[in-house]
């Protein structure tokens, strides 16, 4: 493959929701720029860019893969991204290094939840883009429909530059609203249309539409607008001049149509990419191919061969074989040896990349996603993407003692390549967590474990981290005596207990006067009462959010020691927690979801049966979110429930925001099973 200037460069992210036909597009572009001998589909498992093994089997795309193909005089750098709403977070990075965006909606379905979401992410990036109506040869598909639901949701600046020849089975091809010319395709073909005239059956349509394309690239541009009023219509170049600059200024967001199934409308797609979409040398990135060479790493992959690949874009300068350049975050020296471009998980070979371009290198030693590489000497850094934290998180267990001794690394490799996942061992129920995105999302780590390290685990719900605190106050007197002959034990304090506000945990208030317990035993007698309150009262969970106040006790001179008052101290916590009216607290957790506006009412209701709290509904477009404050045990199976209540159309998102306390039929089970469980340990035992 040649070197490309970045002004011959165009760096495109395909987004959509689930099944609208992305990856289908892509492989039909790679056929149709001579990449692969046949088209290829998802049905097949088979195509370029879902290569996974996981992708393979469950036919949607899990993780962005690029694409990198040659057309006429540029360079795509097509980035897939998943539109399964689990795993948008992997197509916010990725989005990070394109210059622009196809959006790819159903032609059936119109948009969706996940369509609305990634318009929004490419919002955030400020990235130009068009729109593609695919599917259009399906059963039901309406262009016009899918049309108006784009500009319900999007506005009147989706305008279309394309009108399709035929619907349903009797789709065949598109008309250019540009040139006014038709294109017709071969069912499966390369991709490559036939150019003629415009039907005549279609020539009424094609001049309304025509007129308002022009009418809205005029509008934008003072000039355009004069020779508009003047001529009534505008000549095909100032039409394509004027929409380039809206195109770039993102006044107008063209709407072309295909059917990426049978490789129909291919070539439209790959020329207005390269006509109207901006090269990475005019958007707000400032890439530059002079000065020091810098890069951004947007993604890193670990393949069974290669070992850890790192997908990167060139920000400024050219980037050549063997070079060395320093990682700004752990200050790494890495050699780039063997650069390339991708095709899926192929790497070909290039001698250099050029500011702009998009590139992949294997076995790098310390970087990882949202690194800089640059220059010895330099002060580059560019800024990471931020990610949500996971929404649920399951407990992981090795099935062997040799799955456990090797689970721990094999996972760490699994977190290089997905950053929207944590492990972390609960500090409270002692298990070891996975947490991702939804339930999917971490069964697929699971499998990952499975086929390539060989580690076999199993995953079940988390225990909830309950906790116990104080509703009252209570006034004891905690006296450990033990005395058989020589020295004996005796410690004797006397302690308050009362509630603090949510989250204060604990505070030891020390008011002995007068020498009654000396000042060595007293610390023994706060451990004490810490050491009793992680074990728990009611049933076996920390107490937190509670004041003791040590006012009096005595003392032995020869019997009294550390450990007795210690246990004094202990003894003294479980009189109080008798008469302060102990309470279970469980963690309550902020949830919000985007799903349709017609399921509202459904979810509303669904958090009410949760024991949930709705506190805030908002509406964009056709979505509606809505904001709930939920308990976590109510919300263990809420990623299955939520997808079968809104056939997958909707994403949730969740996060710790504070204890409250259990209502009390419900803290009466959680007493009940941890005291059977506790019974089951010591039988066991026994």
């Amino acid at each position: 493959m040649k070197v490309y200037d970045g002004s011959d460069i165009r760096n495109v992210a395909l987004a959509g929701h689930l099944n609208c036909g992305k990856t289908t597009l892509a492989s039909g572009i790679a056929f149709a720029c001579g990449v692969g001998s046949r088209l290829t589909r998802v049905d097949e498992g088979n195509t370029i860019t879902d290569f996974d093994d996981e992708e393979t089997a469950r036919k949607i795309t899990i993780s962005s893969a690029v694409l990198t193909v040659e057309w006429k005089k540029n360079k795509l750098n097509l980035i897939d991204t998943p539109g399964f709403n689990i795993f948008v977070n992997d197509a916010r990075q990725a989005m990070q290094a394109a210059d622009a965006g196809l959006i790819v909606v159903d032609g059936v379905s119109g948009v969706e939840v996940q369509t609305e979401k990634m318009w929004s992410i490419s919002d955030e990036f400020g990235l130009p883009r068009a729109l593609v109506i695919n599917k259009l040869d399906r059963e039901r598909a309406e262009f016009q429909r899918a049309l108006d639901a784009i500009q319900e949701a999007f506005g009147r600046t989706a305008v279309p530059v394309q009108l399709p020849l035929g619907s349903e089975r009797d789709f065949k091809g598109v008309i250019d609203l540009i040139t006014m010319r038709s294109y017709l395709y071969e069912v499966g073909g390369d991709g490559k249309g036939k150019e003629g005239e415009i039907p005549a059956d279609f020539k009424e349509a094609a001049d309304e539409a025509h007129e308002a394309l022009v009418e809205m690239v005029a509008e934008g541009d003072d000039k355009l607008m004069e020779k508009f009023f003047e001529a009534g219509t505008l000549p095909v170049e100032d039409i394509r001049t004027g929409l380039r600059k809206a195109v770039l200024e993102r006044r107008i967001f063209p709407v072309l149509c295909a059917s990426a199934y049978n490789n129909a409308g291919t070539d439209a797609v790959l020329n207005f990419a390269c006509e109207y979409l901006p090269s990475p040398l005019e958007t707000e990135q400032k890439i530059s191919a002079n000065g020091p060479v810098s890069a951004f790493v947007f993604k890193t992959a670990a393949d069974v061969f290669a070992g850890r690949v790192t997908y990167f874009k060139v920000m400024s300068g050219v980037i050549k074989n063997d070079m060395h350049l320093i990682n700004a975050r752990s200050s790494a020296d890495e050699r780039l040896s063997h650069i390339g471009c991708l095709q899926g998980k192929t790497i070909v070979p290039v001698t250099e990349l050029r500011g702009g371009d998009i590139g992949a290198v294997a076995k790098l030693k310390e970087t990882l996603t949202n690194d800089t590489l640059a220059e010895k000497g330099t002060q580059i850094e560019y800024p990471a993407v931020k990610l949500p934290e996971p929404s649920i998180a399951y407990a992981i267990q090795a099935k062997t003692r040799q799955d456990e001794d090797r689970m721990g690394q094999a996972i760490h490799r699994i977190l290089e390549e997905d950053q929207s996942l944590r492990f972390y061992r609960d500090a409270q129920t002692k298990e070891f967590l996975v947490a991702g995105c939804g339930q999917q999302h971490v069964e697929i780590v699971c499998a990952k474990l499975k086929k390539r390290y060989h580690v076999d685990v199993e995953l079940h719900a988390p225990k909830i981290p309950y906790r116990e605190t104080i509703r009252g106050s209570a006034d004891v007197h905690g006296r450990h005596k033990k005395q058989t002959g020589g020295h004996g034990q005796f410690g004797d304090c006397k302690i308050k207990m009362s509630p603090l506000p949510r989250g204060e945990k604990f505070e030891f208030v020390n008011d002995i006067f007068g020498g009654a317990i000396p000042k060595t035993f007293i610390p023994a007698v706060e451990k004490g009462i810490l050491e009793a309150a992680e074990r728990g009262y009611l049933a076996g969970y920390p107490v937190v959010d509670f004041r003791v106040t040590l006012y009096d006790g005595s003392y032995h001179d020869v019997d009294s020691n550390e450990l007795s008052f210690k246990l004094a101290g202990r003894k003294a916590f479980k009189l109080a927690m008798e008469q302060a009216k102990p309470a279970l607290l469980e963690p309550i957790m902020n949830v919000e979801v985007q799903a349709p506006v017609e399921y509202a009412g459904d979810l509303m209701g669904d958090f009410n049966s949760r024991r949930g709290r709705v506190s805030g509904m908002d509406t964009k477009g056709s979505t509606q979110i809505i904001k709930a404050q939920v308990p976590m045990a109510e919300m263990l199976t809420y990623q299955n429930d939520l997808t079968s209540m809104t056939q997958g159309r909707a994403s949730f998102s969740m996060e710790f925001d504070h204890y409250d306390f259990v209502p009390q039929q419900q803290a009466e089970k959680v007493i009940s099973a941890a005291r059977a469980a506790k019974e089951g340990e010591v039988e066991e035992d026994e």
